[in-house]
Protein backbone atom coordinates (compact mmCIF):
# COMPACT_ATOMS: atom_id res chain seq x y z
CA UNK A 1 0.00 0.00 0.00
CA UNK A 2 3.01 2.32 0.21
CA UNK A 3 2.86 2.79 -3.58
CA UNK A 4 -0.79 3.81 -3.31
CA UNK A 5 0.08 6.32 -0.59
CA UNK A 6 2.70 7.90 -2.86
CA UNK A 7 0.08 8.22 -5.64
CA UNK A 8 -2.38 9.87 -3.24
CA UNK A 9 0.35 12.31 -2.17
CA UNK A 10 0.96 13.06 -5.85
CA UNK A 11 -2.74 13.78 -6.38
CA UNK A 12 -2.81 16.16 -3.41
CA UNK A 13 0.34 17.93 -4.61
CA UNK A 14 -1.04 18.41 -8.14
CA UNK A 15 -4.42 19.71 -6.92
CA UNK A 16 -2.92 22.10 -4.36
CA UNK A 17 -0.30 23.43 -6.82
CA UNK A 18 -2.89 24.06 -9.53
CA UNK A 19 -5.15 25.78 -7.01
CA UNK A 20 -2.30 28.08 -5.96
CA UNK A 21 -1.57 28.89 -9.61
CA UNK A 22 -5.25 29.68 -10.22
CA UNK A 23 -5.42 32.06 -7.27
CA UNK A 24 -2.20 33.79 -8.31
CA UNK A 25 -3.39 34.12 -11.92
CA UNK A 26 -6.72 35.52 -10.76
CA UNK A 27 -4.90 38.36 -9.04
CA UNK A 28 -2.54 39.14 -11.91
CA UNK A 29 -4.77 38.67 -14.98
CA UNK A 30 -8.01 40.21 -16.16
CA UNK A 31 -11.16 38.09 -15.76
CA UNK A 32 -11.28 37.32 -19.49
CA UNK A 33 -7.63 36.26 -19.69
CA UNK A 34 -7.93 34.21 -16.51
CA UNK A 35 -11.01 32.35 -17.73
CA UNK A 36 -9.73 31.63 -21.26
CA UNK A 37 -6.07 30.98 -20.50
CA UNK A 38 -4.97 30.39 -16.91
CA UNK A 39 -8.11 28.58 -15.75
CA UNK A 40 -8.18 26.18 -18.70
CA UNK A 41 -4.41 25.59 -18.61
CA UNK A 42 -4.24 24.72 -14.92
CA UNK A 43 -7.44 22.69 -15.12
CA UNK A 44 -6.15 20.63 -18.04
CA UNK A 45 -2.82 20.11 -16.28
CA UNK A 46 -4.59 18.91 -13.14
CA UNK A 47 -6.94 16.61 -15.05
CA UNK A 48 -4.22 15.10 -17.27
CA UNK A 49 -1.77 14.37 -14.44
CA UNK A 50 -4.46 12.80 -12.28
CA UNK A 51 -5.84 10.73 -15.15
CA UNK A 52 -2.44 9.35 -16.18
CA UNK A 53 -1.67 8.30 -12.61
CA UNK A 54 -5.12 6.69 -12.24
CA UNK A 55 -4.70 4.80 -15.51
CA UNK A 56 -1.38 3.48 -14.29
CA UNK A 57 -2.94 2.30 -11.02
CA UNK A 58 -5.84 0.68 -12.88
CA UNK A 59 -3.51 -1.31 -15.14
CA UNK A 60 -0.78 -2.26 -12.66
CA UNK A 61 -2.54 -2.14 -9.28
CA UNK A 62 -4.47 -5.45 -9.41
CA UNK A 63 -1.35 -7.59 -9.95
CA UNK A 64 1.41 -5.26 -8.77
CA UNK A 65 -0.17 -3.70 -5.72
CA UNK A 66 -2.79 -6.10 -4.48
CA UNK A 67 -5.82 -3.77 -4.75
CA UNK A 68 -8.74 -4.00 -7.12
CA UNK A 69 -10.44 -1.57 -9.49
CA UNK A 70 -12.83 -0.49 -6.71
CA UNK A 71 -9.98 1.50 -5.10
CA UNK A 72 -9.20 3.25 -8.40
CA UNK A 73 -12.84 4.12 -9.12
CA UNK A 74 -13.25 5.49 -5.60
CA UNK A 75 -10.22 7.70 -6.18
CA UNK A 76 -11.66 8.72 -9.55
CA UNK A 77 -14.93 9.83 -7.94
CA UNK A 78 -13.15 11.82 -5.22
CA UNK A 79 -10.68 13.43 -7.64
CA UNK A 80 -13.33 14.43 -10.16
CA UNK A 81 -15.48 15.87 -7.39
CA UNK A 82 -12.55 18.08 -6.37
CA UNK A 83 -11.82 18.76 -10.03
CA UNK A 84 -15.39 19.90 -10.79
CA UNK A 85 -15.58 22.02 -7.63
CA UNK A 86 -12.21 23.77 -7.98
CA UNK A 87 -11.96 24.68 -11.68
CA UNK A 88 -13.75 28.00 -11.23
CA UNK A 89 -15.63 27.92 -14.54
CA UNK A 90 -13.00 26.14 -16.63
CA UNK A 91 -13.90 22.90 -18.41
CA UNK A 92 -10.54 21.31 -19.39
CA UNK A 93 -12.48 19.55 -22.16
CA UNK A 94 -12.55 20.70 -25.82
CA UNK A 95 -16.09 19.42 -26.43
CA UNK A 96 -17.39 21.44 -23.47
CA UNK A 97 -15.68 24.57 -24.85
CA UNK A 98 -17.26 23.93 -28.27
CA UNK A 99 -20.62 23.42 -26.56
CA UNK A 100 -20.31 26.85 -24.92
CA UNK A 101 -19.46 28.31 -28.34
CA UNK A 102 -22.54 26.72 -29.92
CA UNK A 103 -24.70 28.03 -27.05
CA UNK A 104 -23.47 31.60 -27.77
CA UNK A 105 -21.85 31.70 -24.34
CA UNK A 106 -18.36 32.15 -25.81
CA UNK A 107 -17.04 33.90 -28.92
CA UNK A 108 -14.71 32.48 -31.59
CA UNK A 109 -11.57 34.15 -30.19
CA UNK A 110 -12.28 33.05 -26.60
CA UNK A 111 -13.05 29.49 -27.74
CA UNK A 112 -9.82 29.30 -29.74
CA UNK A 113 -7.87 30.59 -26.70
CA UNK A 114 -9.49 27.94 -24.49
CA UNK A 115 -8.63 25.13 -26.90
CA UNK A 116 -5.02 26.33 -27.12
CA UNK A 117 -4.74 26.59 -23.32
CA UNK A 118 -6.17 23.08 -22.95
CA UNK A 119 -3.60 21.69 -25.40
CA UNK A 120 -0.75 23.39 -23.52
CA UNK A 121 -2.12 22.25 -20.15
CA UNK A 122 -2.47 18.63 -21.25
CA UNK A 123 1.03 18.64 -22.74
CA UNK A 124 2.46 20.12 -19.53
CA UNK A 125 0.61 17.60 -17.40
CA UNK A 126 1.91 14.74 -19.53
CA UNK A 127 5.51 16.00 -19.25
CA UNK A 128 5.28 16.50 -15.46
CA UNK A 129 3.81 13.03 -14.93
CA UNK A 130 6.46 11.40 -17.11
CA UNK A 131 9.15 13.19 -15.09
CA UNK A 132 7.52 12.06 -11.85
CA UNK A 133 7.44 8.45 -13.10
CA UNK A 134 11.12 8.62 -14.09
CA UNK A 135 12.05 9.07 -10.41
CA UNK A 136 10.63 5.55 -9.77
CA UNK A 137 9.42 6.33 -6.26
CA UNK A 138 7.35 3.13 -6.23
CA UNK A 139 7.39 -0.25 -7.94
CA UNK A 140 4.37 0.91 -9.96
CA UNK A 141 6.49 3.56 -11.65
CA UNK A 142 9.31 1.09 -12.27
CA UNK A 143 6.91 -1.28 -14.02
CA UNK A 144 5.28 1.61 -15.90
CA UNK A 145 8.65 2.74 -17.27
CA UNK A 146 9.44 -0.80 -18.41
CA UNK A 147 6.19 -1.23 -20.35
CA UNK A 148 5.79 2.38 -21.54
CA UNK A 149 7.54 1.78 -24.86
CA UNK A 150 5.24 -1.15 -25.63
CA UNK A 151 1.89 0.40 -24.78
CA UNK A 152 -1.05 -0.77 -26.87
CA UNK A 153 -4.07 1.08 -28.18
CA UNK A 154 -7.01 1.63 -25.85
CA UNK A 155 -9.39 0.70 -28.68
CA UNK A 156 -10.25 -2.91 -27.89
CA UNK A 157 -13.20 -3.25 -30.24
CA UNK A 158 -14.15 -2.45 -33.82
CA UNK A 159 -13.64 1.09 -35.05
CA UNK A 160 -17.33 1.95 -35.43
CA UNK A 161 -18.27 0.36 -32.13
CA UNK A 162 -15.49 2.33 -30.43
CA UNK A 163 -16.72 5.60 -31.95
CA UNK A 164 -20.26 4.74 -30.83
CA UNK A 165 -19.13 3.99 -27.25
CA UNK A 166 -17.18 7.27 -26.97
CA UNK A 167 -20.09 9.15 -28.53
CA UNK A 168 -22.57 7.57 -26.12
CA UNK A 169 -20.39 8.42 -23.12
CA UNK A 170 -20.02 12.00 -24.35
CA UNK A 171 -23.78 12.21 -24.99
CA UNK A 172 -24.68 11.17 -21.45
CA UNK A 173 -21.98 13.35 -19.87
CA UNK A 174 -23.05 16.47 -21.78
CA UNK A 175 -26.73 15.79 -21.12
CA UNK A 176 -26.06 15.73 -17.36
CA UNK A 177 -23.80 18.78 -17.68
CA UNK A 178 -26.48 20.76 -19.54
CA UNK A 179 -29.10 19.76 -17.01
CA UNK A 180 -26.96 20.80 -14.03
CA UNK A 181 -25.06 23.80 -15.41
CA UNK A 182 -27.27 26.28 -13.48
CA UNK A 183 -27.16 24.22 -10.28
CA UNK A 184 -25.07 25.02 -7.24
CA UNK A 185 -21.55 23.58 -7.14
CA UNK A 186 -22.32 21.51 -4.04
CA UNK A 187 -24.86 19.52 -6.10
CA UNK A 188 -23.26 19.73 -9.55
CA UNK A 189 -19.76 18.51 -8.61
CA UNK A 190 -20.69 15.12 -7.05
CA UNK A 191 -23.35 14.50 -9.71
CA UNK A 192 -20.82 15.01 -12.52
CA UNK A 193 -18.25 12.92 -10.64
CA UNK A 194 -20.74 10.07 -10.24
CA UNK A 195 -21.59 10.28 -13.96
CA UNK A 196 -17.92 10.18 -15.00
CA UNK A 197 -17.21 7.28 -12.62
CA UNK A 198 -20.16 5.25 -13.92
CA UNK A 199 -19.30 5.87 -17.58
CA UNK A 200 -15.63 5.03 -16.98
CA UNK A 201 -16.59 1.81 -15.21
CA UNK A 202 -18.92 0.85 -18.07
CA UNK A 203 -16.60 1.60 -21.00
CA UNK A 204 -13.01 1.51 -19.72
CA UNK A 205 -12.38 -1.98 -21.09
CA UNK A 206 -13.75 -1.05 -24.53
CA UNK A 207 -12.17 2.30 -25.43
CA UNK A 208 -10.73 3.62 -22.18
CA UNK A 209 -13.77 5.88 -21.68
CA UNK A 210 -12.03 9.20 -22.25
CA UNK A 211 -14.83 11.27 -23.91
CA UNK A 212 -12.30 14.12 -23.80
CA UNK A 213 -10.28 14.61 -27.02
CA UNK A 214 -7.36 16.40 -25.33
CA UNK A 215 -7.06 13.74 -22.63
CA UNK A 216 -7.13 10.96 -25.22
CA UNK A 217 -4.26 12.58 -27.15
CA UNK A 218 -2.03 12.62 -24.08
CA UNK A 219 -2.95 9.12 -22.95
CA UNK A 220 -3.24 6.82 -25.95
CA UNK A 221 -2.41 8.52 -29.27
CA UNK A 222 1.28 7.56 -29.00
CA UNK A 223 0.51 3.86 -28.49
CA UNK A 224 0.79 1.31 -31.27
CA UNK A 225 -2.11 -0.73 -32.58
CA UNK A 226 -4.27 1.95 -34.22
CA UNK A 227 -3.62 4.62 -36.83
CA UNK A 228 -3.99 8.35 -36.33
CA UNK A 229 -7.14 8.23 -38.45
CA UNK A 230 -8.63 5.59 -36.16
CA UNK A 231 -7.80 7.63 -33.06
CA UNK A 232 -9.33 10.78 -34.55
CA UNK A 233 -12.52 8.97 -35.52
CA UNK A 234 -13.01 7.34 -32.13
CA UNK A 235 -11.71 9.97 -29.70
CA UNK A 236 -12.47 13.21 -31.56
CA UNK A 237 -15.42 12.65 -33.88
CA UNK A 238 -17.23 10.30 -31.49
CA UNK A 239 -17.32 12.72 -28.51
CA UNK A 240 -18.11 15.65 -30.83
CA UNK A 241 -21.12 13.82 -32.28
CA UNK A 242 -22.27 12.88 -28.77
CA UNK A 243 -22.03 16.51 -27.64
CA UNK A 244 -24.05 17.73 -30.64
CA UNK A 245 -26.74 15.09 -30.04
CA UNK A 246 -27.00 16.02 -26.33
CA UNK A 247 -27.21 19.72 -27.16
CA UNK A 248 -29.92 19.16 -29.75
CA UNK A 249 -31.94 16.93 -27.42
CA UNK A 250 -31.67 19.37 -24.51
CA UNK A 251 -32.21 22.62 -26.41
CA UNK A 252 -34.17 21.50 -29.45
CA UNK A 253 -31.81 23.63 -31.55
CA UNK A 254 -28.19 24.70 -31.85
CA UNK A 255 -28.24 28.50 -31.31
CA UNK A 256 -24.98 29.18 -33.14
CA UNK A 257 -26.22 27.33 -36.26
CA UNK A 258 -30.01 27.78 -36.29
CA UNK A 259 -32.68 29.24 -34.00
CA UNK A 260 -35.69 27.17 -35.03
CA UNK A 261 -36.65 24.64 -32.37
CA UNK A 262 -36.91 21.25 -34.07
CA UNK A 263 -38.09 19.20 -31.08
CA UNK A 264 -40.10 21.34 -28.70
CA UNK A 265 -42.99 23.74 -29.36
CA UNK A 266 -42.65 27.28 -28.03
CA UNK A 267 -45.42 27.95 -25.50
CA UNK A 268 -46.48 31.33 -24.23
CA UNK A 269 -45.00 32.33 -20.90
CA UNK A 270 -48.41 33.53 -19.61
CA UNK A 271 -51.45 31.26 -19.66
CA UNK A 272 -54.85 32.79 -20.47
CA UNK A 273 -57.83 31.24 -18.59
CA UNK A 274 -60.25 29.43 -20.92
CA UNK A 275 -63.31 31.29 -19.59
CA UNK A 276 -61.73 34.70 -20.21
CA UNK A 277 -60.59 33.58 -23.67
CA UNK A 278 -64.10 32.39 -24.58
CA UNK A 279 -65.63 35.64 -23.28
CA UNK A 280 -63.20 37.69 -25.34
CA UNK A 281 -64.01 35.68 -28.48
CA UNK A 282 -67.76 36.10 -27.85
CA UNK A 283 -67.34 39.86 -27.45
CA UNK A 284 -65.47 40.07 -30.72
CA UNK A 285 -68.25 38.21 -32.54
CA UNK A 286 -70.96 40.52 -31.08
CA UNK A 287 -69.04 43.65 -32.06
CA UNK A 288 -68.55 42.25 -35.54
CA UNK A 289 -72.30 41.54 -35.84
CA UNK A 290 -73.28 45.05 -34.74
CA UNK A 291 -70.80 46.49 -37.18
CA UNK A 292 -72.43 44.60 -40.04
CA UNK A 293 -75.94 45.79 -39.08
CA UNK A 294 -75.00 49.44 -38.75
CA UNK A 295 -73.40 49.63 -42.17
CA UNK A 296 -75.83 51.37 -44.54
CA UNK A 297 -76.82 49.60 -47.75
CA UNK A 298 -75.09 50.93 -50.81
CA UNK A 299 -77.23 53.27 -53.00
CA UNK A 300 -77.37 53.12 -56.73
Amino acid sequence: MSGLNVSIAFFLLVVSTCEMLRRLSKRLLSPGAYCCLAGELTGSLQLCSSCLELRMLLEIGPWGGGFGPDVVFTLLFLLFTVHAASLDGASANPTVSLQEFLLLESGPAATAAKLLAQAVGVGTGWAITKLYWSWELTQFHLIQNLIASECSSSIRTSLYHGAFVEGACSFLFHLVLLRLRRSRTVYRAPALAATVTFLTYAAVMTTGAFFNPALAVATTFACAGSSLRDYVQVYWLGPLAGMLAALLLHQGNIPRLFQKNLLYSQKSKYKIPKARLAHAEGGDERRKGKGEKSDPAPRA
